[in-house]
């Protein structure tokens, strides 16, 4: 398995309502970072501060100029659906995740178990 290169594959496609905030985190975002919570609307998770509506895309990621780099500009509060992402090889290889290796594929409970120890931090 390779280490992550921020492709942003991941925040992309769980954007446009696909992650969620727990309370905890909400309340969090409302003391301590309440530029965070202007995009939260009834415990969903991203919505434009004016309209109220979920948005497209996150509003924390941002790609580098010239580059295929994306990066989060809430990296240490992000959510824990952020933070724990990802959960199993399964879920990489459906996302298309580019830490795969084909070994990882072949192997999938070997990769899981190198995952687990890569994620070990995050969990």
């Amino acid at each position: 398995m390779k280490e992550c290169n921020s492709c942003g594959k991941c925040c992309i496609k769980y954007s446009n309502g696909q992650l969620s905030a727990s309370q905890d985190e909400i309340e969090y975002w409302e003391v301590f970072r309440p530029e965070i919570a202007e995009y939260v609307n009834n415990g969903k998770i991203w919505t434009d501060p004016k309209t109220r509506e979920p948005i497209e895309l996150c509003p924390w990621l941002t790609k580098q100029p010239d580059s295929h780099v994306y990066t989060c500009d809430i990296y240490f509060d992000r959510p824990d659906d952020c933070r724990y992402y990802p959960v199993t090889i399964a879920e990489m290889i459906k996302d298309e995740c580019e830490m795969l290796q084909q070994h990882d594929i072949d192997n999938p409970g070997i990769a899981q178990e190198a995952l687990d120890r890569i994620m070990a931090d995050s969990r």
